[in-house]
């Protein structure tokens, strides 16, 4: 039987549509979460926020506390490759899981990418395990590679002062103060087409753990602005999603409260590269 032979159960309604273009912009609505019940959207929005003071004292009104974690393990994926065993469909981040797990980078799906793929998702418990290079599958080797080296690049300036360290390009941020890095590497995401997050040096202006968006009246948690309306802040949802954010730096829940603990008013942050597909 053929590597690439579907499965009989269908998990999600059937759609049609071809093969993805390797390292194509991120199709937003065109990826469903792998399995049913994954991939909940962030509750209600993720949005940046004006300039203004809080319009309740702090604590007054406390953001929504998370009832459950977040299964941050389901891809996301075309319909048309969601039931397969292992999937012929080429990945949104096919060139970059291939660089990541050391395969021939050609940006092009084979049988035995798949075969690797989906050996790395079954490892990361990874949902489903179809070989499908993915946002979700993407950010896990990104994340386990920064473990092994943090910025191999130099991005990052090394400084005696307290740095957050944004890389979009890996979505993934930590906080260094001259060579101590006094918050790990954690995957984020970042503002999405249209709403890029800024680039360049910055600075923590404003911190409101219970915060509010003034404009769409959606809790923000743990929020701490460092550009205008853009501010580091916790979502209710997966992160590595088709899509980014509205060009806030989102964490998870757990990451942004740990965060909270880390940063101060007037702390440098450092943010460069660009999302992919933004």
């Amino acid at each position: 039987m053929s590597l690439f032979v579907l499965l009989g159960v269908l998990l999600v309604p059937p759609a049609g549509g071809g093969a993805a273009v390797a390292d194509a912009p991120e199709p937003g609505g065109a990826l469903v979460p792998g399995v049913v019940g994954g991939g909940q959207a962030e509750y209600p929005m993720d949005t940046p926020d004006q300039v203004l003071p809080p319009l309740q004292p702090e604590g007054e009104v406390p953001v929504p506390t998370p009832e459950e974690d977040v299964d941050e393990s389901v891809e996301y994926m075309p319909r048309s490759a969601v039931t397969a065993s292992c999937t012929a469909t080429t990945g949104t981040h096919q060139r970059r899981v291939e660089r990541l797990l050391k395969l021939t980078v050609d940006g092009r799906q084979s049988a035995a990418d798949c075969r690797a793929i989906r050996a790395f998702q079954v490892r990361e418990k990874i949902k489903p395990a179809n070989g499908y290079a993915g946002p979700v599958t993407w950010a896990r080797a990104e994340l386990l590679a920064a473990r092994k080296n943090l910025d191999p690049g130099r991005r990052c300036p090394v400084k005696k002062y307290a740095v957050v360290c944004v890389d979009l390009d890996r979505q993934l941020m930590w906080v260094r103060k001259d060579k101590k890095v006094t918050f790990p590497a954690v995957t984020m995401r970042s503002g999405r087409k249209g709403y890029a997050t800024r680039t360049g040096w910055h600075s923590v202006y404003w911190r409101h753990k219970n915060h509010w968006s003034t404009i769409y009246n959606t809790p923000m948690p743990y929020s701490q602005f460092f550009s205008g309306g853009q501010a580091f802040h916790a979502v209710y949802g997966q992160l590595a999603t088709p899509t980014g954010s509205r060009g806030c730096v989102n964490l998870s829940y757990r990451h942004a409260q740990k965060l909270w603990d880390v940063l101060r008013k007037g702390d440098r942050v450092y943010i460069w590269g660009k999302r992919p597909g933004s």
